[in-house]
């Protein structure tokens, strides 16, 4: 995505010319090492990697994408973006190759633009491209470079170098140990006094029976109307919110992006619910599962999580179908060639709460730390050590963690 950088950046990666710490630079990493941090955690890309790409394409945030859409990393507007847009020439060209203007991604701020930026790469119609990065050691920052490189994300032949020699001037890599560290104040993960969660790397707070929808946008600087948009069932604006209601703050996604691809329905689970707990959009659960709206599920049918429809004669069973069979655990369909095995219990659910009666489990996905899912459910390293007998903080993923 880089396409034009300034002469005294070239120079500093031109041979035999000893590279020297930019003032400029430096104030930048300092600004904004902290979200780099917290998207490693996140997304499992390296804070050293996104750092030095963001220094390299927004020229330390000072180019014209940086200071008038926000946008640090020179992402192009796509098929799927809905948002703000920015124009300006760069590297598009029409049928008689005339030079034409390019859509740019607009931001609403910094931080958009850095999570926006691990989707990008961990969008699974990128997997194709980006998708072997996340299964190299976090913390080699040199491969992911190489990998970068090789993918095709930039168009120099020589952007690995280049992110390379940014990391090793400015000791970026030192930023990748403290993702799963203590080392950044949590209280800057709070609004309302909630600690902000991610599900399906969607930002929410677990309601505490106390605040309104108009508390919790006011505190976090949501219009009323967006907060009413990412959640299908709040009260009225002045109305308290029920102790345990999951408010989403971002848009939920359309689809889940763990590992499971399919939910078992529970006695009593509506599909609200279900949206709920995996942070997907009610509205693309039902189309996934060819449900018409407002119906809901038989227990122990399946829901389908993510990927294209079901067939239609795999669509689970209705409450309101009368003339359909008792409800039983259905058929496993053959074309389905992924392990779809109802979960053993006790359900190691990704997304349970803290505080339920029963014992809550974690299961650990590309991205997690053992901090990371410690703020996540309000507990700490210590504990979780000790719960899962660990005598290190490395985790694996698909390792089902105990939390309580």
């Amino acid at each position: 995505m880089i396409r034009s950088i300034p002469l005294f950046v070239l120079l500093a990666f031109s041979p035999g010319i000893k590279a020297q710490q930019n003032q400029a630079y430096l104030e930048y990493i300092e600004k904004y090492k902290k979200l780099a941090i917290r998207e490693m955690e996140r997304a499992g890309v390296p804070a050293s990697i996104k750092m030095a790409q963001a220094i390299l394409e927004s020229n330390a945030g000072n180019s014209e994408l940086a200071q008038r859409a926000n946008n640090h990393f020179g992402i192009k507007c796509g098929n799927d973006w809905t948002g703000k847009t920015y124009h300006k020439e760069d590297d598009d060209y029409d049928a008689f190759g005339n030079l034409q203007q390019s859509c740019f991604r607009k931001f609403k701020d910094v931080e958009d633009s850095y999570v926006a930026h691990s989707e990008f790469l961990r969008n699974p119609r990128n997997a194709n491209r980006y998708g072997f990065l996340f299964q190299l050691d976090p913390y080699d920052y040199k491969r992911w470079a190489r990998g970068l490189r090789s993918s095709g994300y930039a168009t120099s032949a020589t952007y690995d170098e280049k992110l390379i020699r940014i990391i090793e001037t400015y000791n970026l890599h030192e930023l990748d140990p403290l993702a799963g560290s203590q080392t950044l104040d949590p209280a800057e993960d709070f609004i309302a006094d909630l600690p902000v969660q991610r599900i399906n790397d969607v930002k929410m707070v677990v309601a505490s029976g106390k605040l309104t929808p108009q508390d919790i946008a006011s505190r976090a600087r949501i219009n009323l109307r967006r907060l009413y948009r990412y959640n299908e069932k709040l009260p009225g604006s002045g109305d308290t919110i029920q102790q345990g209601y999951r408010v989403y703050l971002q848009p939920k996604r359309a689809m889940y992006r763990g590992k499971r691809k399919w939910h078992y329905v529970n006695a009593g689970e509506t599909m609200f619910d279900i949206s709920q707990q995996y942070g997907v959009k009610l509205s693309k659960l039902y189309r996934r599962n060819r449900m018409p709206g407002n119906s809901e599920p038989r227990a122990n049918q399946r829901i389908k999580l993510k990927g294209w429809r079901i067939s239609a004669a795999d669509r689970p069973l209705l409450i309101s179908e009368d003339d359909a069979p008792p409800a039983g655990p259905t058929r496993p369909n053959p074309a389905i060639k992924e392990d779809t095995a109802r979960p053993p219990v006790p359900d190691a659910n990704e997304d349970a709460e803290p505080g339920d009666a029963d014992p809550v489990y974690h299961t650990v996905v590309q991205g997690d730390t053992l901090y990371g899912i410690a703020r996540r459910y309000g507990t700490t390293v210590a504990n979780l050590k000790q719960q899962n007998n660990l005598s290190s903080d490395t985790i694996r993923i698909g390792q089902v963690l105990r939390i309580k």
